[in-house]
């Protein structure tokens, strides 16, 4: 089955980081967008960064001057480097690869912000 493996959620104290890696299921510079979602209990998944082919870069609000995404072509991998973590960061964070006529999603990794 042709998905992105997510990876490094974890338990983390507010204030802390962590970072999450993307595992893409080919090479990450045939793929249009990649993208980190993230769903919290009770409500719906939202769009937390992506970057594109290019290497552009889009980020919700609430992402903004906290988190990074970036990648490493050579290892087919994006990251999302989340700093200054709050508790309602807490999620399941999703990976996406998206394109004219491709949407693969990951299982997602859990990350859990505790006060």
């Amino acid at each position: 089955q042709v998905q992105p493996v997510e990876s490094g959620g974890g338990l983390v104290q507010a204030g802390g980081s962590l970072r999450l890696s993307c595992a893409a299921s080919r090479s990450i510079l045939s793929i249009n967008v990649m993208g980190w979602y993230r769903q919290a209990p009770g409500k719906q998944r939202e769009l937390v960064a992506t970057i594109s082919r290019s290497g552009i870069t889009n980020y919700a609000d609430s992402a903004k001057g906290r988190f990074t995404i970036s990648r490493d072509g050579a290892k087919n991998t994006v990251y999302l480097q989340m700093n200054s973590l709050k508790p309602e960061d807490t999620a399941v964070y999703y990976c996406r690869e998206a394109g004219p006529g491709y949407d693969y999603w990951g299982q997602g990794t859990q990350v859990t912000v505790s006060s």
